[in-house]
């Protein structure tokens, strides 16, 4: 992947990107945020999703190596398991507090 404005992104990194905030019910913001792309772009991702249009409006111009890839997904993993963990913390507390 490359860095800046030309940063190209895999069909699978933007579907999972979209996913965590359609279907993982975190803000447009935290998402973007968590796999350091614009909120602006993930924005037009979720929006297009939504309205049942392609996430990518045209294929890219050159393919993203193995290794860009494999960062793409180790993002969205990592991503996947920071929601997990703030779920799991948020689920302690609240058993915590009721078993006292």
């Amino acid at each position: 992947m490359k860095t800046g404005s030309d940063r190209q992104y895999t069909e699978d990194f933007r579907q999972a990107a979209v996913k965590q905030v359609i279907e993982g019910g975190r803000s447009i913001p935290q998402v973007a945020r968590s796999l350091e792309i614009p909120k602006g772009t993930l924005g037009n991702w979720v929006s297009r999703t939504r309205k049942g249009e392609p996430i990518a409006k045209r294929l890219p111009l050159e393919p993203v190596t193995e290794l860009e890839a494999e960062v793409a997904g180790l993002r969205a993993e990592n991503a996947r398991l920071k929601v997990e963990k703030e779920i799991l913390k948020k689920a302690a507390a609240y058993f915590a507090k009721e078993s006292t």
